[in-house]
Protein backbone atom coordinates (compact mmCIF):
# COMPACT_ATOMS: atom_id res chain seq x y z
CA UNK A 1 0.00 0.00 0.00
CA UNK A 2 1.36 3.34 -1.04
CA UNK A 3 1.88 6.18 1.36
CA UNK A 4 -0.90 8.22 -0.26
CA UNK A 5 -3.46 5.46 0.24
CA UNK A 6 -2.45 5.08 3.88
CA UNK A 7 -3.02 8.80 4.47
CA UNK A 8 -6.48 8.69 2.83
CA UNK A 9 -7.46 5.65 4.95
CA UNK A 10 -6.33 7.36 8.16
CA UNK A 11 -8.31 10.49 7.34
CA UNK A 12 -11.42 8.45 6.57
CA UNK A 13 -11.18 6.52 9.88
CA UNK A 14 -10.66 9.75 11.84
CA UNK A 15 -13.68 11.44 10.26
CA UNK A 16 -15.81 8.38 10.92
CA UNK A 17 -14.82 8.37 14.60
CA UNK A 18 -15.63 12.09 14.93
CA UNK A 19 -19.06 11.71 13.32
CA UNK A 20 -19.95 8.70 15.50
CA UNK A 21 -18.80 10.62 18.61
CA UNK A 22 -20.98 13.62 17.75
CA UNK A 23 -24.01 11.38 17.30
CA UNK A 24 -23.41 9.32 20.46
CA UNK A 25 -22.36 12.13 22.83
CA UNK A 26 -25.93 13.28 23.88
CA UNK A 27 -26.77 9.71 24.80
CA UNK A 28 -23.68 8.90 26.86
CA UNK A 29 -23.35 12.28 28.61
CA UNK A 30 -25.97 11.50 31.35
CA UNK A 31 -23.95 8.37 32.18
CA UNK A 32 -20.85 10.46 32.79
CA UNK A 33 -22.89 13.03 34.71
CA UNK A 34 -24.26 10.33 36.99
CA UNK A 35 -20.73 9.14 37.87
CA UNK A 36 -19.32 12.62 38.20
CA UNK A 37 -16.88 11.95 35.32
CA UNK A 38 -18.54 13.93 32.56
CA UNK A 39 -15.97 15.40 30.19
CA UNK A 40 -15.02 18.86 31.38
CA UNK A 41 -16.79 18.43 34.69
CA UNK A 42 -13.62 18.73 36.68
CA UNK A 43 -15.07 16.43 39.37
CA UNK A 44 -18.39 15.06 40.73
CA UNK A 45 -21.57 16.91 39.45
CA UNK A 46 -24.24 18.32 41.94
CA UNK A 47 -27.67 16.74 41.60
CA UNK A 48 -30.55 19.29 41.14
CA UNK A 49 -34.01 18.50 42.76
CA UNK A 50 -37.56 19.92 41.98
CA UNK A 51 -37.71 23.71 41.97
CA UNK A 52 -39.61 25.27 44.93
CA UNK A 53 -43.01 26.84 44.13
CA UNK A 54 -43.47 30.45 45.21
CA UNK A 55 -46.72 30.86 47.15
CA UNK A 56 -48.47 33.13 49.62
CA UNK A 57 -49.10 32.03 53.19
CA UNK A 58 -51.13 33.02 56.21
CA UNK A 59 -50.67 32.26 59.90
CA UNK A 60 -54.02 31.29 61.43
CA UNK A 61 -55.14 33.47 64.34
CA UNK A 62 -58.54 33.93 66.06
CA UNK A 63 -60.98 35.83 63.88
CA UNK A 64 -64.46 37.34 64.29
CA UNK A 65 -66.86 35.68 61.89
CA UNK A 66 -70.57 36.05 61.24
CA UNK A 67 -72.88 34.44 58.71
CA UNK A 68 -75.05 36.99 56.97
CA UNK A 69 -77.83 36.45 54.43
CA UNK A 70 -78.33 39.20 51.87
CA UNK A 71 -81.62 39.51 50.04
CA UNK A 72 -83.83 42.08 48.38
CA UNK A 73 -87.35 43.02 49.33
CA UNK A 74 -90.24 45.43 48.98
CA UNK A 75 -91.89 47.76 51.48
CA UNK A 76 -95.60 47.06 51.90
CA UNK A 77 -98.31 49.04 53.66
CA UNK A 78 -99.70 47.54 56.84
CA UNK A 79 -103.23 47.83 55.44
CA UNK A 80 -104.50 48.97 52.06
CA UNK A 81 -107.88 48.96 50.36
CA UNK A 82 -109.90 50.55 47.57
CA UNK A 83 -112.85 52.47 48.99
CA UNK A 84 -116.23 51.81 47.36
CA UNK A 85 -119.90 51.83 48.33
CA UNK A 86 -121.89 48.66 49.04
CA UNK A 87 -124.86 49.91 47.00
CA UNK A 88 -125.62 51.99 43.95
CA UNK A 89 -126.66 55.63 43.93
CA UNK A 90 -125.66 59.23 43.39
CA UNK A 91 -123.00 60.84 45.59
CA UNK A 92 -124.39 63.81 47.51
CA UNK A 93 -121.50 64.52 49.91
CA UNK A 94 -117.73 63.95 50.04
CA UNK A 95 -116.23 64.49 53.49
CA UNK A 96 -112.49 63.94 52.97
CA UNK A 97 -109.56 65.82 51.49
CA UNK A 98 -107.08 63.98 49.30
CA UNK A 99 -103.82 62.99 50.99
CA UNK A 100 -105.07 63.53 54.54
CA UNK A 101 -105.22 61.24 57.56
CA UNK A 102 -108.54 59.72 58.52
CA UNK A 103 -109.54 57.62 61.51
CA UNK A 104 -111.43 54.36 61.57
CA UNK A 105 -115.17 55.02 61.31
CA UNK A 106 -114.91 58.52 59.81
CA UNK A 107 -117.66 59.31 57.27
CA UNK A 108 -115.96 59.85 53.92
CA UNK A 109 -118.80 60.04 51.40
CA UNK A 110 -122.59 59.77 51.22
CA UNK A 111 -125.08 58.48 48.66
CA UNK A 112 -128.60 59.91 48.31
CA UNK A 113 -130.81 58.00 50.78
CA UNK A 114 -134.00 60.13 50.84
CA UNK A 115 -136.25 57.25 49.77
CA UNK A 116 -134.81 55.05 52.52
CA UNK A 117 -135.27 57.78 55.12
CA UNK A 118 -138.93 58.04 54.05
CA UNK A 119 -139.40 54.29 54.46
CA UNK A 120 -137.79 54.49 57.88
CA UNK A 121 -140.15 57.26 58.99
CA UNK A 122 -143.15 55.27 57.77
CA UNK A 123 -142.07 52.17 59.67
CA UNK A 124 -141.37 54.13 62.83
CA UNK A 125 -144.89 55.62 62.68
CA UNK A 126 -146.39 52.16 62.20
CA UNK A 127 -144.35 50.88 65.11
CA UNK A 128 -145.80 53.53 67.42
CA UNK A 129 -149.35 52.44 66.55
CA UNK A 130 -148.56 48.75 67.01
CA UNK A 131 -146.83 49.44 70.34
CA UNK A 132 -150.04 51.13 71.58
CA UNK A 133 -152.12 48.18 70.43
CA UNK A 134 -149.72 45.77 72.11
CA UNK A 135 -150.07 47.74 75.37
CA UNK A 136 -153.87 47.60 75.24
CA UNK A 137 -153.94 43.94 74.29
CA UNK A 138 -151.61 43.07 77.16
CA UNK A 139 -153.93 44.85 79.60
CA UNK A 140 -156.93 42.94 78.25
CA UNK A 141 -155.03 39.67 78.40
CA UNK A 142 -154.22 40.25 82.05
CA UNK A 143 -157.99 40.52 82.72
CA UNK A 144 -158.71 37.50 80.51
CA UNK A 145 -160.70 39.76 78.18
CA UNK A 146 -158.91 38.39 75.05
CA UNK A 147 -157.28 35.17 74.06
CA UNK A 148 -153.54 34.54 74.13
CA UNK A 149 -153.65 34.04 70.37
CA UNK A 150 -154.94 37.59 69.76
CA UNK A 151 -152.18 39.03 71.89
CA UNK A 152 -149.51 36.93 70.13
CA UNK A 153 -150.64 38.27 66.77
CA UNK A 154 -149.97 41.85 67.90
CA UNK A 155 -146.58 40.90 69.31
CA UNK A 156 -145.65 39.22 66.04
CA UNK A 157 -146.73 42.30 64.08
CA UNK A 158 -144.48 44.45 66.30
CA UNK A 159 -141.53 42.11 65.74
CA UNK A 160 -142.01 42.26 61.96
CA UNK A 161 -141.97 46.05 62.02
CA UNK A 162 -138.75 46.00 64.12
CA UNK A 163 -137.16 43.71 61.53
CA UNK A 164 -138.25 46.00 58.69
CA UNK A 165 -136.78 49.01 60.50
CA UNK A 166 -133.46 47.14 61.00
CA UNK A 167 -133.38 46.27 57.30
CA UNK A 168 -133.97 49.89 56.21
CA UNK A 169 -131.35 51.14 58.67
CA UNK A 170 -128.86 48.61 57.21
CA UNK A 171 -129.62 49.92 53.71
CA UNK A 172 -129.09 53.47 54.92
CA UNK A 173 -125.73 52.43 56.38
CA UNK A 174 -124.76 51.10 52.95
CA UNK A 175 -125.14 54.61 51.56
CA UNK A 176 -122.41 55.84 53.91
CA UNK A 177 -118.76 55.26 53.06
CA UNK A 178 -116.70 55.06 56.27
CA UNK A 179 -112.96 54.48 56.81
CA UNK A 180 -112.36 50.81 57.74
CA UNK A 181 -109.06 51.67 59.51
CA UNK A 182 -106.74 54.58 60.31
CA UNK A 183 -104.70 55.71 57.36
CA UNK A 184 -104.02 58.21 54.60
CA UNK A 185 -106.61 58.62 51.87
CA UNK A 186 -105.27 58.90 48.35
CA UNK A 187 -106.52 60.75 45.30
CA UNK A 188 -110.28 60.56 44.74
CA UNK A 189 -111.61 59.42 41.40
CA UNK A 190 -115.12 60.93 41.49
CA UNK A 191 -116.92 64.13 42.42
CA UNK A 192 -120.23 64.92 44.07
CA UNK A 193 -123.11 64.11 41.73
CA UNK A 194 -121.40 61.07 40.24
CA UNK A 195 -123.41 57.86 40.03
CA UNK A 196 -121.61 54.91 41.58
CA UNK A 197 -122.08 51.18 42.13
CA UNK A 198 -120.20 48.61 44.22
CA UNK A 199 -117.55 48.25 41.48
CA UNK A 200 -116.70 51.96 41.49
CA UNK A 201 -113.52 52.92 43.37
CA UNK A 202 -113.83 56.25 45.15
CA UNK A 203 -110.25 56.45 46.47
CA UNK A 204 -107.57 54.29 48.06
CA UNK A 205 -106.90 54.17 51.80
CA UNK A 206 -103.38 53.21 52.92
CA UNK A 207 -102.03 52.58 56.42
CA UNK A 208 -98.30 53.32 56.47
CA UNK A 209 -97.70 52.97 60.19
CA UNK A 210 -96.27 50.35 60.66
CA UNK A 211 -94.76 49.09 57.38
CA UNK A 212 -94.21 45.50 56.26
CA UNK A 213 -90.97 44.37 54.61
CA UNK A 214 -91.44 41.35 52.34
CA UNK A 215 -88.48 39.29 51.14
CA UNK A 216 -87.38 35.70 50.48
CA UNK A 217 -84.65 33.48 51.92
CA UNK A 218 -83.26 30.19 50.64
CA UNK A 219 -85.02 27.07 51.87
CA UNK A 220 -81.98 25.90 53.88
CA UNK A 221 -82.35 28.96 56.13
CA UNK A 222 -86.09 28.56 56.67
CA UNK A 223 -85.57 26.78 59.99
CA UNK A 224 -83.25 29.48 61.34
CA UNK A 225 -85.44 32.52 60.63
CA UNK A 226 -88.57 32.80 62.76
CA UNK A 227 -90.94 35.36 64.34
CA UNK A 228 -88.97 37.93 66.32
CA UNK A 229 -85.77 37.46 64.28
CA UNK A 230 -84.03 40.84 63.80
CA UNK A 231 -83.16 42.15 60.34
CA UNK A 232 -81.68 45.33 58.91
CA UNK A 233 -82.70 46.90 55.62
CA UNK A 234 -81.41 49.76 53.50
CA UNK A 235 -83.40 52.32 51.59
CA UNK A 236 -81.14 54.62 49.59
CA UNK A 237 -78.27 55.44 51.98
CA UNK A 238 -80.19 54.89 55.23
CA UNK A 239 -80.28 51.71 57.32
CA UNK A 240 -83.27 50.67 59.44
CA UNK A 241 -84.00 47.79 61.82
CA UNK A 242 -87.08 45.58 61.87
CA UNK A 243 -88.23 42.21 63.19
CA UNK A 244 -89.75 39.22 61.42
CA UNK A 245 -93.38 38.65 62.40
CA UNK A 246 -94.57 35.97 59.94
CA UNK A 247 -93.22 33.31 57.57
CA UNK A 248 -95.00 31.59 54.71
CA UNK A 249 -95.59 27.97 55.80
CA UNK A 250 -94.83 26.58 52.33
CA UNK A 251 -91.62 26.73 50.27
CA UNK A 252 -91.96 27.99 46.70
CA UNK A 253 -91.24 24.96 44.49
CA UNK A 254 -90.08 27.15 41.58
CA UNK A 255 -87.54 29.31 43.41
CA UNK A 256 -86.84 27.04 46.42
CA UNK A 257 -87.26 30.01 48.72
CA UNK A 258 -89.62 30.88 51.57
CA UNK A 259 -91.44 34.20 51.84
CA UNK A 260 -90.80 36.23 55.00
CA UNK A 261 -92.38 39.42 56.34
CA UNK A 262 -90.95 41.80 58.92
CA UNK A 263 -92.50 44.82 60.63
CA UNK A 264 -91.00 48.31 60.90
CA UNK A 265 -92.76 50.88 63.18
CA UNK A 266 -92.40 53.77 60.69
CA UNK A 267 -93.52 56.08 63.49
CA UNK A 268 -92.90 59.27 61.53
CA UNK A 269 -94.05 57.73 58.25
CA UNK A 270 -90.65 58.52 56.77
CA UNK A 271 -90.86 55.51 54.43
CA UNK A 272 -93.51 54.82 51.82
CA UNK A 273 -94.77 51.43 50.65
CA UNK A 274 -93.71 50.12 47.29
CA UNK A 275 -90.03 51.00 47.64
CA UNK A 276 -87.18 48.58 46.93
CA UNK A 277 -84.92 47.64 49.83
CA UNK A 278 -81.77 45.58 50.51
CA UNK A 279 -82.12 43.09 53.36
CA UNK A 280 -79.43 41.69 55.71
CA UNK A 281 -79.95 38.90 58.24
CA UNK A 282 -77.16 37.87 60.60
CA UNK A 283 -77.68 34.20 61.38
CA UNK A 284 -74.79 33.43 63.71
CA UNK A 285 -71.46 34.86 64.88
CA UNK A 286 -68.28 33.90 66.74
CA UNK A 287 -65.26 35.96 67.78
CA UNK A 288 -62.83 33.04 68.16
CA UNK A 289 -63.07 31.26 64.83
CA UNK A 290 -60.49 29.61 62.62
CA UNK A 291 -61.33 31.13 59.25
CA UNK A 292 -59.57 30.63 55.93
CA UNK A 293 -60.02 32.40 52.59
CA UNK A 294 -62.53 30.74 50.32
CA UNK A 295 -59.91 30.20 47.58
CA UNK A 296 -57.75 28.10 49.94
CA UNK A 297 -60.38 25.34 50.15
CA UNK A 298 -60.07 22.44 47.67
CA UNK A 299 -63.16 20.23 47.30
CA UNK A 300 -62.52 16.52 46.76
CA UNK A 301 -64.45 13.27 46.81
CA UNK A 302 -63.48 12.48 50.39
CA UNK A 303 -64.22 16.01 51.60
CA UNK A 304 -62.57 19.42 51.61
CA UNK A 305 -58.88 20.01 52.17
CA UNK A 306 -56.26 22.74 52.46
CA UNK A 307 -52.47 22.85 52.16
CA UNK A 308 -50.21 23.74 55.09
CA UNK A 309 -46.59 24.85 55.09
CA UNK A 310 -44.38 22.50 57.12
CA UNK A 311 -40.55 22.57 57.02
CA UNK A 312 -40.40 23.91 53.48
CA UNK A 313 -42.88 21.54 51.90
CA UNK A 314 -46.64 21.51 51.31
CA UNK A 315 -48.77 19.09 53.31
CA UNK A 316 -52.47 18.46 52.60
CA UNK A 317 -54.98 18.46 55.46
CA UNK A 318 -58.65 17.40 55.43
CA UNK A 319 -60.93 19.93 57.18
CA UNK A 320 -64.54 20.32 58.30
CA UNK A 321 -66.21 23.62 57.46
CA UNK A 322 -68.81 25.70 59.30
CA UNK A 323 -69.97 29.28 58.80
CA UNK A 324 -69.49 30.84 55.39
CA UNK A 325 -69.17 34.48 54.40
CA UNK A 326 -68.47 36.10 51.05
CA UNK A 327 -64.69 35.79 51.53
CA UNK A 328 -64.01 33.33 54.38
CA UNK A 329 -65.05 29.89 55.61
CA UNK A 330 -64.93 28.72 59.21
CA UNK A 331 -62.91 25.57 59.91
CA UNK A 332 -64.40 23.56 62.76
CA UNK A 333 -61.84 20.73 62.70
CA UNK A 334 -58.54 19.90 61.04
CA UNK A 335 -56.62 23.13 61.74
CA UNK A 336 -55.21 24.87 64.79
CA UNK A 337 -54.24 28.43 65.60
CA UNK A 338 -50.63 29.02 64.56
CA UNK A 339 -50.76 26.76 61.49
CA UNK A 340 -49.34 28.28 58.30
CA UNK A 341 -51.91 28.02 55.54
CA UNK A 342 -50.96 28.23 51.85
CA UNK A 343 -53.37 30.57 50.11
CA UNK A 344 -52.15 30.87 46.50
CA UNK A 345 -51.31 28.37 43.78
CA UNK A 346 -53.43 25.76 45.56
CA UNK A 347 -54.33 23.98 42.32
CA UNK A 348 -50.61 23.45 41.60
CA UNK A 349 -49.76 22.16 45.05
CA UNK A 350 -49.08 18.49 45.71
CA UNK A 351 -48.19 16.73 48.97
CA UNK A 352 -44.44 17.04 49.79
CA UNK A 353 -43.90 19.61 47.03
CA UNK A 354 -41.16 22.11 48.03
CA UNK A 355 -42.61 25.58 48.49
CA UNK A 356 -41.25 28.99 49.33
CA UNK A 357 -43.48 31.64 50.92
CA UNK A 358 -42.73 35.03 49.39
CA UNK A 359 -45.54 36.92 51.12
CA UNK A 360 -47.62 36.51 54.30
CA UNK A 361 -51.15 37.89 54.05
CA UNK A 362 -53.19 39.06 57.02
CA UNK A 363 -55.70 36.69 58.55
Amino acid sequence: MTTRKKVKLSITIFLTIVIVGIIAYPKIRPIFAGTGNAPGSGGPALQSGPQALNVQGMILTPRYLNETINSTGTLLSDEETDLSFETSGRIVDIHFNEGTHVSKGDLMAKINDRHLQAQLQKLQAQKSLVQEREFRQRSLLERDAISQESYDQVVTELQVIDADIALVEARIAETELRAPFDGVVGLRNLSEGSYVNPNTTIARLVKNKPLKIEFSVAERYSGEVGPGFPISFRVDADTFNARVYAIEPKIDVNTRTVLVRALYPNTNEELQPGRFTSISLQLSETDNAIAVPTEAIIPEMEGEKVFLYKSGIAQSQLVTTGLRTESHIQITSGLEFGDTLLTSGVMQLRPNLPVEIYHFREN
